[in-house]
């Protein structure tokens, strides 16, 4: 019995103790990505090419792409200064290789475009409208 109330004592302790699991925060020497913007406001979408974007800051352990805000603000400021397209929403998406980065545009262009059957005016940004510059995420 004694035996017993110390192996459950050792595993509630175990439980019970606080552990910090810190993520492994790598940075890749290429990652793929492109942006999509949408309005509420609007029926435009933008999307861009897949771009190649070199020294990017990824979090291995969850799988994510660290600094997605900053290359999200990256594409909202371009369509606010260059087409004054304001109070947009914009999502990055990226991949590990090209194929599936690809794969990832594919899909989402078909959502907007053959599936929602023109209700939506799809607008794509070329690499040489728009490029997503690397984001230095070591200090933070």
């Amino acid at each position: 019995m004694k035996i017993i109330k110390y192996i459950l004592f050792s595993l509630l302790l175990a439980i019970a103790m606080p552990t910090e699991i810190q993520a492994k925060r790598v940075m890749k020497p290429i990652m793929y990505m492109f942006g999509f913007s949408a309005s509420f406001q609007d029926s435009i979408i933008y999307m861009t090419d897949v771009q190649e974007v070199k020294n990017v800051w990824y979090d291995s352990k969850d799988k994510f792409l660290l600094g997605r805000e900053h290359y999200s603000s990256q594409m909202k400021n371009y369509l606010e200064n260059s087409k004054q397209k304001f109070n947009r929403v914009c999502v990055v998406m990226f991949a590990e290789t090209r194929k599936e980065a690809e794969k990832l545009f594919i899909k989402m262009r078909k959502e907007y475009t053959v599936k929602a059957k023109g209700k939506y005016d799809v607008r794509y940004l070329t690499t040489d409208e728009f490029k997503f510059e690397p984001v230095d995420m070591s200090d933070e």
